[in-house]
């Protein structure tokens, strides 16, 4: 529970208290670690760096908690920036990731608002990642690693102080705030994404995934920033009238690519993939007010 002082903080605070927890990891990831962990030894050479990055996707706390330990021992190593999953992986090694996974605090699992907040980052990592290679980007893991880690700033209020993240929701669902951005602004004083790249300053993360997280005006920002938004209208209703023009969007950035390729990784059912593409070529597009909740 908050205290007096905390309920009346603002972003500089929540980062100094923030900056120097613990991460925690979905307890679905620290359950495979410990499998993996008490298998025979040699099952062990069968596991590849890729197939342990995967694990990384599917938990947006763990590939941040990869990410802060590779980074502190590059930094004293002064080795190459870590920007990808898998190249985090790679530093701190099969058994050093075990035992960080397998000795580390989980998050609640029954929280249903951490719960949507984990499933929105690992949907738009898998969405970004796949308009990133119909790009033939230079490095789709860098555009993937950075949309799995835009909800960083709530994932750690979810865990630490979900009453905030809590007070969002009640401003919005209260109508007196009519965006989601809106809302975490009244109720908090700042936005689950100021917080997030602010903490990313503070954790001296690299400059590129900070960038790419922020949205900054390049092919491959706007990749992982259209996948997020799309991401959400999914996960508010699959039938959301704003995915055409997010299709719309995104041909606009890969045109290289057909609207029924850039479609095809969207998680929804056929049919409505199918009416998406209906909408879009007979032009019957959804001009939104504003951007949508970042």
């Amino acid at each position: 529970m908050l205290t007096f002082h905390q309920s009346h903080w603002g972003i500089d605070q929540w980062v100094s208290y923030l900056r120097d927890k613990e991460i925690p990891v979905l307890p679905s990831s620290q359950a495979a670690m410990t499998a993996l962990r008490d298998e025979a030894l040699d099952e062990h050479e069968h596991m590849s760096p890729r197939q342990l990055t995967d694990f990384a996707y599917s938990d947006p706390y763990l590939a941040l908690k990869l990410l802060r330990n590779a980074e502190h021992r590059r930094s004293r190593r002064l080795g190459q920036e870590t920007t990808t999953a898998l190249a985090a992986v790679l530093q701190l090694g099969y058994d050093d990731m075990l035992h960080l996974v397998c000795d580390s605090v989980i998050t609640d699992d029954t929280i249903a608002g951490a719960n949507d907040c984990v499933a929105h980052a690992v949907m738009s990592a898998h969405i970004a990642r796949s308009w990133a290679l119909y790009r033939a980007d230079i490095s789709p893991d860098e555009v993937t690693l950075a949309a799995l880690l835009s909800d960083a700033g709530e994932l750690l209020l979810w865990h630490f102080a979900p009453e905030l993240p809590l007070k969002a929701e009640e401003e919005l669902h209260s109508g007196r705030a009519q965006r989601t951005l809106k809302a975490q602004q009244q109720a908090l004083g700042f936005t689950f994404k100021q917080l997030t790249l602010t903490l990313a300053q503070a954790w001296e993360l690299p400059t590129l995934l900070g960038m790419l997280i922020r949205g900054t005006d390049t092919p491959r920002a706007n990749i992982a920033r259209l996948a997020i938004d799309t991401a959400r209208h999914i996960i508010a209703d699959s039938h959301n009238a704003a995915l055409p023009s997010d299709l719309v969007n995104i041909h606009n950035v890969v045109q290289g690519a057909t609207y029924a390729q850039l479609v095809s990784p969207l998680p929804i059912p056929e049919d409505d993939k199918q009416a998406i593409l209906a909408a879009v070529e007979q032009g019957q597009v959804t001009k939104l007010d504003d951007p949508p909740a970042a």
